[in-house]
């Protein structure tokens, strides 16, 4: 399968690309990203198949429907990363909270969130195809808390691969900070940026495009890439948790095959929802999906109104930070998908001149075709994960609790709703403590501590030790000196 690119081709860069080049270097001509030229069939006939497949064996069928280049050996090597999770024969378990609601919890890998089920097998792909092109590549990473964690954690002492990691200092939470600024590989530095999510992001961006910064690489026989879900090869592995969620909900007897579901996924650069959509485009039996927000509801005014408008916002810090975002890198892709390459130049052209673009009539109503968006403040994700805990007794994350409101005001029609839960409770434990009652904890170590002695929850090694750990990586800076940063740390 080959790749093509979101904004057109400018006569530099090929036109058409293999998924091994479209991962290595994944930005594209006039500042646009990959996708697929064409999408498989998740039809009925490709669901029946995999009925009785384990995750692995629907996960490496369905690399292979892409056709991608990659072999075999890669490919198995890659899933069998799968095999750390806490249960490798079922990474992402499904747990009932309600008669027709089901949380797909994402979070069972080491930095207990749901970038690992993608950055897990991919950061093993992408280094095996550096070595085997035997080029020296740096890997940016910007985080709004937990990209950050899990591609250090899958690149850490990787053969060709050096990893740049930027986070907004004071915009993840502790345990988030931890995971990164405790990280020991030798090939790894990670940048405090003073700014929000969109400033390390849109800095990231920027290198990324330079030809000067690109130049001093070349110097050092360096190439560019990235892990965020810009590159495919993380959207990819994004795909197939939406098709093991439908299979688990057949084999728990709870839908027939064929029967619709809705897909209700909290959202920041919407890489998640996005690999919800092309499953849904490739057949899978998805009644619409359903993108929660925090109040940086950017997205549910462009789903809502047809209206993307950065220049009149301000970020918002939230309780829950991956997804204080207001620049969705992975809208483009559904634009291109939606209205093709000339009109996906036009809209991020204006992004980029205006900081806003508006849809027309029709092409909402293409939008409003496949999603619908709600948003949740902190006090009503505080009430959900209080209200859960009481019910159910069941806890999960902030991020998570700003599905519930979406799910409570789907249209109301006899269909079971997926929940996609992307962190454990414990990389968010100061807002779930005071979810549960206490207020007074001061931190993450307090706050885990009592959730754990309340509620009998275990917090699993790799967190509590976080803080037992040396500070590595103390280092924050402003965005302007992040350039100089990184040609040091190289």
């Amino acid at each position: 399968m080959q790749f093509i690119e979101t904004r057109g081709n400018d006569g530099q860069k090929p036109k058409k690309v293999n998924f091994s080049e479209a991962i290595l270097n994944p930005s594209a001509s006039f500042g646009g990203i990959y996708v697929p030229e064409s999408l498989p069939s998740f039809d009925i006939e490709f669901l029946k198949k995999h009925i009785d497949s384990n995750y692995k064996e629907l996960a490496y069928d369905i690399l292979k429907e892409f056709e991608i280049d990659i072999d075999d050996e890669t490919i198995q090597k890659a899933l069998d990363r799968y095999d750390s999770f806490d249960d490798s024969k079922n990474p992402v378990p499904l747990s009932k909270i309600e008669d027709d609601c089901f949380v797909m919890e994402l979070y069972h890998g080491p930095t207990r969130a749901f970038k690992d089920m993608a950055l897990q097998p991919f950061g093993y792909i992408l280094s095996r195809e550096a070595q085997k092109v035997n080029q020296n590549y740096l890997i940016m990473a910007a985080t709004s808390g937990d990209t950050g964690p899990a591609t250090l954690e899958t690149f850490k002492n990787q053969a060709n691969i050096k990893v740049a990691c930027l986070y907004p200092s004071g915009g993840t939470s502790d345990v988030q900070r931890l995971q990164m600024v405790t990280e020991e590989a030798d090939n790894e530095k990670v940048i405090g940026v003073v700014g929000n999510f969109d400033d390390t992001q849109n800095m990231l961006k920027e290198l990324l495009s330079s030809e000067d910064f690109k130049e001093e690489l070349k110097k050092r026989d360096i190439k560019l890439s990235a892990a965020n879900s810009v590159n495919f090869g993380r959207i990819i592995f994004q795909i197939i948790y939406h098709i093991h969620g439908y299979l688990e909900l057949v084999r728990q007897n709870e839908i027939t095959m064929g029967e619709k579901v809705y897909l209700v996924v909290p959202s920041g650069n919407f890489g998640n929802v996005l690999g919800g959509y092309y499953a849904k485009k490739g057949g899978l039996p998805v009644e619409k999906l359903m993108v929660a927000s925090n109040i940086n509801n950017i997205l549910t005014d462009l789903i809502e109104n047809g209206i993307y408008d950065m220049a009149s916002r301000e970020l918002i810090k939230t309780a829950s930070p991956a997804m204080d975002i207001l620049k969705s890198s992975n809208v483009e892709r559904v634009l291109f998908d939606k209205f093709g390459a000339t009109r996906t130049k036009e809209l991020m052209d204006d992004l980029n001149s205006k900081g806003k673009y508006t849809l027309t009539k029709d092409e909402l109503a293409s939008i409003q075709e496949d999603f619908v968006a709600t948003y949740s403040d902190d006090s009503e994700c505080i009430d959900e994960i209080s209200n859960y805990y009481k019910k159910e007794g069941y806890i999960f994350d902030p991020h998570t609790a700003t599905c519930m409101k979406s799910y409570r005001q789907r249209e109301k029609k006899e269909l079971k709703s997926i929940v996609y839960s992307t962190a454990e409770w414990t990389k968010f434990s100061t807002t779930v403590a005071k979810a549960l009652g206490n207020s007074e904890v001061k931190n993450d170590t307090e706050a885990l501590k009592w959730i754990a002695e309340t509620t009998n929850q275990t917090v699993p090694p790799m967190i509590a030790e976080l803080f037992n750990k040396p500070i590595v990586h103390p280092l924050v800076v402003e965005k302007e000196f992040i350039k100089n940063e990184m040609l040091k740390f190289l």
